[in-house]
């Protein structure tokens, strides 16, 4: 059934979330577009998850995602404070935006895609 997809869908993306931080390890998003938002709240991710989410658009960096205390940076952030990885908010624009963080991924940065189903980007 669907329902059963999506709710084993939330529970391994909040598994992972919540695994990495377990480790000591930092975890970012890109994109803080509605889809973004509506995932981080299905799944129940905040900033006891996510350290801080990128967005191009300048009009939404020095915010707060909706609904958490996810801080809103520039993507120059990822290269800054290179999180372990970082939760691919904006999956429909996987190949654009992998490619203009190439910076990122050649210092170790790991981008990992939610949907359509849950798996880490080369």
């Amino acid at each position: 059934m669907f329902s059963d997809a999506v709710s084993a869908l939330r529970a391994e993306v909040r598994r992972f979330a919540e695994g990495l931080k377990a480790d000591g390890r930092t975890l970012a998003g890109y994109g803080a577009a509605a889809k973004g938002t509506v995932l981080m709240q299905a799944c129940g991710l905040d900033e006891r998850h996510l350290d801080f989410v990128v967005d191009r658009n300048p009009h939404k960096q020095g915010r707060w995602m909706p609904g958490s205390r996810v801080p809103i940076r520039a993507p120059e952030a990822l290269l800054e404070d290179l999180p372990d990885a970082t939760l691919m908010f904006a999956w429909n624009f996987a190949d654009e935006i992998m490619e203009q963080q190439r910076p990122y991924r050649e210092r170790g940065g790991r981008f990992w895609r939610p949907i359509p189903s849950p798996t880490w980007l080369p």
